[in-house]
């Protein structure tokens, strides 16, 4: 089993291609959620199913069955060897995501959500973006996952979409969570909550720590202001290995994400094209696909994902004009 969520089981499995050649796949299996798991897997089918972009997790297929057992619904997707982002900026990690690393993720997650809220005939709403929904596959490269919580975005002439609140505390808008007013800001929200993780290494809400420093948000605020205690909130693991400027760039993303007026935050496509400028202004090009082995000098020999500079590299998405089907 290679973990357990919300949805159900996930397990590890394989399939044969038409060359009778085995391809590793996560299969996801529904748990006893009744009504409520059933919808989040048919979201998933209608999502995926129609939907296909290189920063989001690929749909293999599906399967669903009613018997004597009750209700068997499984979800076949790529398998992704190395875990979520969320596994990598864990303490108990041995594998430390270098800061290069960090800027390449946060760059190919703005164009996963610009595609879900821009780059369609149709807008779709995540509504549970975070680290650990965020997987990275054999070449380390970073993928949006776990789309049953997804919603439509509002139709022609409405602002929003009603609904009830859901997701993971610490992630949510406060719009959104006041209200149930729920609109593509709200994943923009989320969006900056994750770079200042990337920045610090810190769950956005962890109840292990000292109460004064439980709540992300509220934590980094002093020190963002004073550039001289900047450096204090910047992830200990990195040893020092991270560029100032770039950290205080995204730091300045993160806080135009967190605007308490959702109407203030950028879109994603905007949110895209300053990351897009942060790591240019890096020298930085893809990631390398192999960590490079480095010595911890307080502990003992960990990962950490080093590489050489090389000339940046744009993208051109698709368009998808298939219309998304709603789930009943």
């Amino acid at each position: 089993m290679l973990g357990e969520g919300g949805f159900g089981c996930v397990y590890r499995g394989f399939i044969k291609n038409s060359d009778d050649k085995k391809i590793d796949v996560a299969v996801k299996k529904l748990g006893g959620r009744g009504m409520q798991g059933h919808k989040e897997w048919v979201t998933e089918v209608n999502v995926l199913g129609v939907v296909s972009h290189p920063n989001l997790v690929k749909l293999i297929g599906y399967c669903a069955e009613d018997d004597e057992r009750g209700i068997q619904r499984l979800l076949v997707y790529e398998y992704m060897p190395n875990g979520s982002v969320d596994d990598h900026l864990s303490v108990r990690s041995k594998n430390i995501l270098s800061w290069r690393m960090r800027l390449q993720i946060a760059l190919h997650a703005a164009r996963g959500l610009t595609h879900l809220h821009e780059d369609m005939g149709f807008q779709i709403i995540f509504r549970d973006f975070k680290s650990s929904n965020i997987l990275l596959d054999e070449n380390w490269n970073p993928k949006l996952s776990d789309f049953g919580l997804a919603r439509l975005g509002p139709s022609d002439g409405f602002t929003h979409v009603s609904t009830a609140v859901v997701g993971t505390i610490g992630y949510a808008a406060p719009e959104y969570v006041h209200t149930g007013h729920l609109t593509s800001k709200n994943d923009v929200w989320s969006y900056g909550v994750f770079l200042f993780e990337l920045i610090t290494g810190r769950r956005p809400v962890d109840r292990n720590r000292p109460k004064s420093e439980q709540k992300l948000l509220e934590w980094v605020k002093p020190y963002l202001s004073d550039s001289k205690k900047f450096k204090l909130i910047i992830d200990p693991r990195l040893e020092g290995n991270f560029s100032i400027k770039s950290a205080q760039k995204l730091a300045i993303l993160g806080n135009q994400c967190l605007a308490k007026n959702p109407k203030r935050r950028p879109k994603m496509s905007e949110v895209l094209e300053m990351m897009n400028q942060i790591v240019e202004s890096e020298g930085f090009g893809s990631p390398q696909q192999t960590p490079t082995m480095l010595k911890d000098s307080r502990t003992q020999p960990k990962n950490t994902y080093m590489d050489s500079k090389k000339e940046g590299s744009r993208w051109s998405f698709q368009a998808w004009m298939s219309k998304l089907p709603k789930p009943r």
